[in-house]
């Protein structure tokens, strides 16, 4: 956050190429690319650019009154998933004591996990201007990664190879969905430097990274053995009852994810309801969205380096049970969960978003809370001890 004597050197500061000046208030491509170019740091000076919305390329303020629609939407350009990884960004607004109205600061602090994509393509900054970079700027960046890298999903994986992969999952199907179509055809990379560039490689041990291997290894429990869901279905409310049915869910992640979507909604059983005097409804004893979303959420946030334990998805007669090994990370507490987010495995969530299977970052338990509501099922439960992360969810009444 700064303070009006810092936006005034800033906007004086008409060279400066960690600045970008518009008086534009809806262009959310803008805005994005701006973003994405400061996240990218090219430059490396290790420091935070800044939007100034409100300011002419003069540097002089136009009068604008910034609005809590404008600083709300600005917010968004974070949770919204279209620049991956998670840009680190804050919003204010200031008011100028000259009373020419206010400014909107977007500032952005430098990606540890470059290349940072809006909808594909990396931008950058060159001098004062914005580019979308090219192959040899966007190598600069994946190499710089390697140095700055310290979530264990980005880190290689010890042992592994380029041969432990399956390639054709990456080239056929991810890489499609996580690259624009023009970039790909203009392409000449290798496949390790496509990997690389989207986290998936690590060009400097000549490794895959812990993410690669969850999303392409043709055996991925061979080193991360807790990569799996195991479902268990109870004929009672105990673990003691006898077990009705019972699967694990393991492989790539692509698999995994598929796989769960497909197999919730076949679990779910509906009772009959009167409606009216001459009717009957339906209603289901969960919401299929309710379920997905906090199977989502377990698998995004696990703690992969130091457990071996599955995600367990348990069915009982009166309550569905999630638990995730890991409790709950960075500035996620008890108290502020589920407002306050924090990324565990970066990687991945980004491999999540990009394949469909997270819609807004931050946005699943309150979706989960909300179809809940809206079926007539008691609020999930969560239960936070410092290994492991509980999610009940009890049958509608």
């Amino acid at each position: 956050m700064i303070n009006e004597q810092k936006l005034l050197e800033l906007m004086a500061d008409i060279e400066a190429d960690n600045v970008e000046r518009t008086i534009s208030v809806n262009k959310t491509d803008k805005f994005s690319e701006a973003v994405c170019a400061f996240a990218n740091d090219f430059p490396d000076r290790r420091q935070a650019g800044y939007l100034l919305i409100g300011v002419k390329d003069d540097g002089s303020p136009n009068g604008l009154r910034v609005t809590d629609r404008l600083l709300l939407n600005l917010a968004a350009l974070r949770s919204e998933g279209n620049i991956l990884p998670l840009p680190a960004l804050t919003v204010q607004k200031i008011t100028l004591s000259s009373g020419d109205g206010d400014v909107a600061v977007v500032e952005v602090l430098p990606s540890d996990l470059p290349p940072v994509r809006y909808k594909g393509q990396i931008w950058i900054r060159v001098g004062p201007r914005r580019a979308i970079a090219s192959e040899q700027e966007e190598r600069i960046l994946t190499e710089r990664r390697t140095a700055l890298a310290t979530t264990f999903d980005a880190c290689p994986c010890p042992g592994s190879t380029l041969d432990d992969l399956s390639l054709e999952l990456f080239l056929v199907t991810y890489r499609n969905y996580a690259i624009a179509p023009e970039i790909i055809a203009e392409n000449s990379r290798s496949v390790k430097e496509q990997l690389a560039s989207l986290r998936f490689f690590d060009l400097e041990t000549q490794r895959p990274t812990h993410a690669g291997i969850l999303l392409f290894a043709t055996d991925p429990l061979r080193w991360l053995p807790g990569a799996s869901v195991q479902f268990v279905r109870f004929q009672g409310q105990q673990l003691t009852d006898d077990v009705q049915a019972e699967h694990v869910f393991s492989g790539d992640l692509l698999t995994v994810l598929s796989g769960l979507d497909d197999f919730v909604p076949l679990q779910i059983e509906t009772t009959i309801e009167p409606d009216t005097a001459l009717r009957e409804r339906r209603r289901a004893t969960y919401p299929t969205v309710a379920i997905r979303e906090l199977l989502m959420n377990a698998v995004m946030h696990r703690w992969y380096e130091g457990s071996s334990t599955p995600i367990r998805f348990y069915w009982f007669a009166d309550r569905i049970e999630i638990q995730s090994p890991g409790g709950l990370y960075g500035e996620a507490t008890p108290e502020n969960f589920p407002r306050q987010n924090a990324y565990r495995n970066p990687v991945i969530a980004e491999a999540m978003k990009v394949l469909g299977y997270v819609n807004k970052y931050g946005r699943g338990v309150l979706r989960a809370q909300e179809a809940l509501r809206q079926n007539g099922n008691p609020p999930a439960e969560f239960t936070f001890e410092p290994t492991f992360f509980l999610a009940t969810i009890r049958r509608a009444l």
